[in-house]
């Protein structure tokens, strides 16, 4: 009995699976010779499909460059007596960073203060004996000779005092650029010589260190020619929409994945591809308060605040494609399958795929070529038949269409058994996201139609 007992168990199994099985099968006449098949109408899941905004992003990898860079020089030579700040440290604009030994530049200049006294004494007694020339030549007790040498030699000297006073002037300068001031504020490196050396005015040896100025700091990045024709595309329709946009903005993403606080502002496109890489170079502008951007850092951006109004998207579960192109199985209001050609424009940044426009077939050629369009419609099926299929005789998607997102396999099983001239219908289990409960998804009905 025992035995028995597990056979009847396996019995009900058996049946259970039978039955359940035979339930998703229906009966069809197929022709005139009242011939039947027994094809299943598959189970499979669909999501309506509705125009709508969609935010376009664009990414690319970008390098971190500081705003502002300077090389802090020496501009006369001399030992090197002291340093005043601290490497790695910030640095104000006007701080005093080095001193260099001053004394033959303090000497330099009094001895130029000398000679500009001199040449003042002797201008002076120039003008004044031209001034007695000129007074006795109005008196006729002097030739008018004389007092053109009297004029000559004043200006000759006052020619040679302004000569002394530019001598005076550069030595001032030498002096002070003893003091080696700050040019920028920023973050500055360490020190290319130590105390105590003696420095050049060469440029391969007068190189002190170097301030970098860390905040803001740029983003160099390149893209092509054909991405900057659909950026300016997008920004002079959506500026035609009343949605202003007149700067690009950026988000910031470090290698693992972090996203950056802060929004940069694209600044500045290249005019001209540039001829190593055949792109165009760009640059973007980011606060940088905090120091975590640091020059010479890879970085990957995003090209956000771009949007497409009135399109069609659609899931990446739901897009196919065989050697013709992509496609999408659509299913119509009696539940028909229809093979849909789309052209696909772009996968956005949730897999989802952008579409072209939807386009309507007019020309019979494009009606000819329905087994281009329908390729992978069972070899029995003729010209005339395929073409019947493209019921609505459109190539991509319209608002309300719904597409099939789970059951592609089961489809394409069920077409390699269809009749000639018949359309595939489905059951839907899944719409939107809600199960799909009508009696008579699964009746006789829910089959084959011609």
């Amino acid at each position: 009995m025992k035995g028995f007992s597990l056979d009847m168990k396996f019995l009900n199994k058996f049946l259970a699976t039978f039955i359940l099985g035979a339930i998703g099968l229906v009966l069809v006449a197929c022709d005139d010779d009242d011939k039947s098949k027994i094809v299943s109408s598959p189970l499979v899941s669909a999501i309506t499909i509705h125009r709508h905004e969609v935010p376009i992003v664009y990414e690319y990898a970008g390098r971190i460059a500081a705003f502002k860079e300077t090389k802090v020089r020496a501009r006369v030579g001399g030992i090197l007596l002291q340093h005043n700040f601290i490497e790695g440290e910030y640095v104000k604009k006007g701080d005093l960073l080095f001193e260099i030994d001053p004394a033959f530049y303090q000497a330099e200049v009094e001895i130029q203060t000398a000679l500009v006294a001199q040449a003042q004494a002797i201008y002076e007694q120039s003008v004044r004996d031209s001034n007695r020339t000129q007074a006795l030549l109005q008196k006729r007790v002097q030739s008018t000779a004389l007092y053109d040498q009297m004029i000559a030699k004043r200006d000759e000297n006052a020619a040679i005092l302004q000569q002394k006073q530019a001598a005076l002037r550069t030595a001032q300068l030498n002096l002070s650029y003893t003091k080696v001031i700050a040019p920028i504020s920023g973050v500055a490196s360490r020190e290319a010589m130590p105390e105590g050396s003696l420095v050049n005015t060469e440029p391969s040896s007068n190189l002190l260190m170097t301030i970098t100025q860390n905040d803001p700091v740029y983003i160099n990045f390149s893209y092509t020619d054909v991405e900057a024709r659909e950026i300016r595309k997008l920004m002079s329709d959506m500026n035609a929409q009343s949605k202003k946009i007149n700067k690009l903005k950026i988000k910031i993403h470090f290698g693992d994945g972090r996203e950056y606080k802060q929004l940069g502002i694209i600044d500045f496109t290249s005019p001209v591809l540039d001829t190593t890489t055949g792109m165009l170079d760009v640059r973007a502008i980011v606060r940088n308060p905090d120091g975590f951007l640091v020059p010479g850092q890879f970085v990957r951006i995003t090209i956000i605040g771009l949007k497409l109004n009135n399109v069609i998207v659609i899931p990446e579960a739901a897009l196919l494609q065989d050697k013709n192109g992509t496609f999408v199985y659509l299913v119509n209001s009696l539940q028909h399958i229809e093979k849909r050609s789309v052209v696909v424009v772009r996968q956005l940044k949730d897999r989802s795929w952008l579409l072209a426009p939807s386009e309507k077939i007019n020309d019979a050629a494009h009606v000819n070529n329905a087994d281009t369009m329908l390729a992978g419609l069972p070899k029995n099926n003729n010209q005339e038949a395929a073409a019947e299929l493209i019921a609505d005789k459109y190539t991509g998607l319209n608002d309300g269409d719904i597409i099939i997102t789970e059951g592609h396999y089961r489809i394409s099983s069920a077409m390699t058994q269809l009749p000639l001239n018949m359309k595939l219908k489905v059951v839907l289990t899944m719409l939107d996201g809600s199960n799909v409960r009508s009696p008579k998804a699964a009746d006789s009905s829910a089959g084959l139609a011609k």
